[in-house]
């Protein structure tokens, strides 16, 4: 699908309500699923990626229905072996968090995935599994990936690269060892999971950057899941770059280790103001107003990376809109993405007249650039690209068309009827 996107003659105004987080949507039913007895999942996502994790979960002989925009989740606590073979789809989330839980059943499984889902490594949590006695045989590391359930043991892991799917993955399989099983990261990564088990009274403790999981049994209860603050960050960035805006992004997740987007748009003289914090379900919650800034560069690199990694694409977008030069560092994981995020956005802000040049693990950006637009660019299967370049369309002096554009269904289905809402305001 080609999605043709113009500039914009007037700045983006009013409210809108920021779709459910899809990291907590993944995590609240695959552990509902693991929960004996009847859990809620309020405001779950409608991405395509949550969808898959609901569907495998129910291939695994869990009942879920929808029912007053609530998801209910009946489990006898454990999963049951499958009729078929297990289709993760695109997420590669879905694929990374049930390696780590059929690994330590009593019963075989293959996992599978759709083209692009195939082309993403999967050595850094087929590695730790090893570790504790898993038994998994992959085409050199990518799917199909058959699943012998053996048990398994603790492990203490030290893990090069802060990953919260990788942590995710070890903590679910250590929650079915005997024994402590503990993941240590060199920064601390999303910690939705470390949150949600600790909800859900799971025998889980925490030190620094060390998380430590002992052999626990889940409790059912209630989840009520906020707003996706990456998904906000297309309309935190289009606030700031498109003249005389003022947009409110109601109901955000603003948990420490998603917002460096937030961090950075600070570092750049942001105009950017938190309202009515809360917390939800054990998550911080809050409105986010935004307006149009004038914006300056900044360094992107170290910790505050794992926090906005999913974000870097628009990020880059943001930077060609600030005054100076903008580097990006410590970045290599884009790379094994649903595309190379890295070489995917350079090339094509490149074509919009970006001054953008990549490197190993990141990009420097010089700006601030006039955008040409009057051109296409790929989306590469890619969502975030998609919704990025999308972003950078909405100040680029000619009409922009995106190839692939569907590919925002797998995270964000609502995406550009909410632009849409905030061009007529």
């Amino acid at each position: 699908m080609k999605k043709v996107v113009k500039k914009l003659k007037k700045g983006l105004k009013g409210e809108i309500v920021i779709p459910a987080d899809k990291s907590l949507s993944h995590r609240a039913i695959i552990l509902s699923s693991l929960a004996k007895g009847k859990s809620v999942i309020k405001n779950f996502s409608n991405g395509q990626d949550p969808l898959s994790s609901l569907n495998i979960c129910k291939s695994l002989g869990v009942e879920a229905e929808f029912k007053n925009n609530n998801l209910i989740v009946y489990s006898n606590g454990k999963f049951s072996m499958p009729n078929s073979i297990l289709d993760c789809g695109n997420s590669g989330t879905t694929r990374r968090f049930m390696t780590g839980i059929l690994a330590g059943q009593n019963f075989n499984s293959i996992l599978t995935g759709d083209e692009s889902l195939s082309k993403r490594p999967m050595k850094r949590v087929i590695e730790p599994l090893e570790l504790m006695g898993a038994e998994i045989v992959s085409d050199n590391n990518h799917a199909p990936l058959k699943i012998f359930g053996r048990n398994l043991h603790s492990i203490n892991y030290n893990s090069k690269l802060a990953s919260a799917q990788v942590k995710s993955c070890v903590l679910l399989a250590g929650m079915n060892c005997e024994g402590k099983t503990s993941f240590t990261e060199p920064y601390l990564s999303r910690n939705h999971t470390e949150i949600m088990l600790k909800h859900m009274g799971a025998e889980i403790s925490i030190d620094k950057t060390t998380v430590t999981i002992e052999k626990s049994i889940l409790e059912p209860c209630e989840i009520e899941i906020c707003g996706d603050i990456s998904s906000a960050a297309y309309f935190i960035a289009a606030g700031l770059i498109v003249p005389d805006s003022e947009i409110i992004l109601k109901n955000v997740g603003l948990n420490p280790t998603r917002t460096g987007i937030i961090e950075v748009v600070e570092k750049m003289g942001r105009n950017i103001e938190i309202l009515d914090k809360k917390t939800v379900s054990g998550e911080l919650v809050g409105d986010i107003k935004v307006s149009y800034s004038d914006l300056k560069s900044c360094m992107i690199e170290g910790e505050i990376i794992p926090k906005l990694i999913d974000e870097l694409p628009v990020i880059a977008v943001l930077a060609t809109q600030a005054e100076g030069t903008t580097i990006i560092k410590n970045a290599q994981d884009l790379r094994n993405k649903e595309s190379d995020r890295i070489s995917s956005i350079v090339k094509e802000l490149k074509k919009l007249g970006a001054d953008i040049e990549e490197t190993i693990d990141g990009f420097i950006i010089n700006g601030k650039t006039r955008l040409k637009g009057g051109c296409e660019v790929e989306s590469y299967h890619d969502h975030r690209l998609a919704m990025s370049l999308y972003v950078a369309g909405l100040i680029s002096g000619n009409p922009l068309t995106i190839n692939g554009f569907e590919w925002i269904e797998i995270s964000f289905p609502e995406f550009e009827q909410l632009f849409v809402k905030c061009k007529q305001m």
